[in-house]
């Protein structure tokens, strides 16, 4: 039995994760910005598990609500960073305030977590770090560039954070899915105002690699991944999640790669 401690718990996979690790007898605090929303899942598991109402986005309420899962339970095995949210708009789009806010919940947010949890699981001399990051943390799309950015941004933290904590018994894991059918362009997402200028953009949306309606995932087929992640002894740093993930990358990079290196005379000419 472990005790796993996760953000933005009522919904997509969030909430299908907590019900399985529930359903197989873990310890779950889970946050949530109104606990009304996990009353089914307090009222059917009671003392198994802790319902907590927390906005990421405040340092203090996320230590003290880190530190109630950790007293309630006794310890900590796992952390998830999965609350977050999308923010649609081309770059010169997006407001100063849609870019800020977003930058607040999906990178600061997950931080704040992350900085709350170290102490506890640095004393226990072990514990493991899962942070919710995407593909678009690994290549870029267009119309998603803000949401692009805080997905880089945790990923650059996380790969430190891997090398800061290997002595000290602690891991680090990215979790990178690709596009799955949740609420993620819905109810939870932000809509810039339009530019007409990016309206070719936006409608050549629909036919790119991993936006094609075959290549959304069903977010139910995630949960054997994520129980196996946390069962395993020795986790990677990065996980993709669905087919799009990998295939896709491999391409990327190797454009990427064949571009560097054809530039590399000048790079090396620079270096003095």
């Amino acid at each position: 039995m472990k005790t796993i401690f996760i953000t933005g718990a009522s919904r997509g996979f969030g909430k299908l994760w907590v019900e399985a690790l529930l359903q197989r007898g873990d310890n779950v605090a889970a946050t949530s910005r109104t606990a009304d929303s996990l009353k089914d899942l307090t009222d059917k598991y009671k003392s198994q598990f802790l319902a907590i109402e927390l906005d990421i986005t405040d340092r203090s309420a996320v230590i003290a609500a880190v530190n109630k899962a950790k007293n309630h339970f006794g310890n900590l095995d796992v952390v998830i960073n999965n609350a977050g949210y999308g923010v649609f708009g081309a770059i010169e789009e997006v407001s100063e305030k849609a870019a800020k806010d977003v930058f607040e919940a999906n990178v600061f947010g997950s931080l704040w977590v992350t900085q709350a949890a170290l102490p506890i699981l640095r004393e226990q001399g072990s514990g493991h770090i899962i942070q919710l990051s995407s593909v678009l943390g690994v290549w870029a799309l267009p119309i998603l560039g803000i949401y692009n950015a805080t997905k880089f941004a945790m990923e650059g933290i996380m790969e430190s954070l891997h090398a800061e904590v290997a002595d000290l018994g602690i891991y680090v894991t990215l979790v990178e899915p690709n596009g799955y059918a949740t609420d993620f362009g819905g109810s939870s997402a932000v809509q810039s105002d339009a530019i007409a200028a990016y309206d070719t953009v936006k409608a050549g949306l629909g036919q790119t690699e991993g936006l094609l309606p075959e290549d959304y995932g069903k977010p139910e087929a995630t949960v054997a991944a994520i129980l196996k992640l946390i069962d395993s002894k020795n986790p990677p740093l990065r996980l993709f999640l669905g087919k799009v993930g990998l295939k896709k990358t491999e391409r990327i990079y190797a454009e990427k790669l064949q571009t560097w290196r054809a530039w590399d005379e000048v790079s090396v000419a620079a270096h003095g």
